[in-house]
């Protein structure tokens, strides 16, 4: 006979109740994301542009003084704790949590797709105006602009420039999923930091981030234009959908399977 313990009957039958509620947390946080009204959803979009282009800021001036991409994107996690504190938006944590609300029924696609674009479009409009101040302002960060943009402006549209763009999009969706574990602010600040410098020191393709980059070269004078940039943004931002929720979000649900089925009954 074996020595294995009988289970209980009144054990469990889905011993995870942490990531349960998880789940949870994830559908009434994406629930409030989609029927989010079109102004407050717009500047929460603008605030989040603003909030990554202080972490561009802060690449940048690390970058002109040391040239250690490891320590200046240390520094470009200011922009994530930014982003975590002040309850803004980026259009790449959104794959996560408002996605678990469209499988539990508690959301449409064409909110989730309202919800991207309009997030999207107002985190490049931010982040424009706040690159712009900044070169501006701090001409002596001009070469460094000039050198970390047109990395980007001109990185090939083919298949490392893909894998780099899904990397970035699992990156930023563990970042988000993690976040959500813990009701601690002190304990979520931990993956901003975290994962904001893996993406900005490993020199990732993120469709936000990069485009700022590439905005900050720009306004410096670089031999680039927004034709350079507009092909990578699509490919960056492709290649984020695919490694955020096929490589994170779908896995993530999959572990809840009777959860997503309960409430898509409900909804």
């Amino acid at each position: 006979m074996s020595d294995r313990p009988a289970l209980s009957a009144d054990a469990p039958e889905h011993p995870e109740p942490e990531v349960e509620h998880a789940f949870d947390r994830l559908v009434g946080e994406g629930r409030e994301r989609l029927t989010r009204p079109f102004l407050p959803l717009l500047c929460t979009g603008l605030l989040g542009g603003i909030d990554i282009a202080t972490g561009v800021l802060a690449y940048l001036v690390v970058m002109a003084e040391t040239g250690d991409h490891l320590l200046a994107g240390l520094a470009f996690s200011v922009g994530f704790v930014a982003l975590l504190l002040a309850r803004s938006e980026l259009f790449t944590e959104n794959f996560l949590v408002p996605v678990a609300a469209v499988v539990a029924r508690e959301g449409t696609v064409g909110a989730l797709l309202r919800l991207w674009a309009v997030t999207l479009v107002a985190n490049l409009a931010g982040g424009w105006v706040l690159t712009w101040l900044v070169v501006q302002g701090l001409p002596r960060l001009r070469a460094t602009a000039v050198e970390a943009g047109t990395t980007y402006a001109t990185i090939p549209v083919g298949l490392q420039s893909f894998c780099l763009a899904v990397v970035a999009g699992v990156v930023i969706t563990l970042m988000t999923r993690m976040q959500h574990g813990t009701d601690s602010t002190g304990v979520r600040i931990v993956p901003a930091v975290l994962f904001g410098a893996l993406l900005a020191g490993g020199q990732l393709f993120h469709s936000v981030l990069d485009s700022l980059l590439v905005f900050a070269a720009i306004h410096a004078g670089a031999d680039v234009g927004y034709g350079d940039w507009l092909p990578r943004l699509g490919w960056s931002a492709l290649g984020n959908l695919v490694g955020g929720l096929v490589l994170v979000t779908a896995i993530r649900l999959l572990r809840v399977p009777h959860r997503v089925a309960q409430a898509r009954a409900e909804g």
